[in-house]
């Protein structure tokens, strides 16, 4: 429900926040969109690009393990 009902509205901003720099944004089906991290356990990581137009959102990346790329 949280990336469903309240994708950019953190109930809890440790575990779902913004990706910044380089990786605050994606390319998804050829529009430029917010990109944002849901922490589901310690190193479990969804990586999710909310779409407001089509009310969508959009699962770019999803593991069970710490990304490297933003350390």
């Amino acid at each position: 429900m949280v990336l469903t009902e309240r994708p950019t509205s953190p109930e809890n901003p440790s575990r779902q926040q913004r990706l910044r720099g380089q990786l605050g944004s994606r390319d998804v089906s050829g529009r430029t969109l917010e990109q944002w991290q849901y922490e589901v356990t310690s190193g479990g990581r969804i990586w999710y690009c909310p779409d407001p137009d089509r009310r969508i959102t959009w699962v770019v990346a999803a593991g069970t393990v710490h990304p490297k790329i933003t350390e």
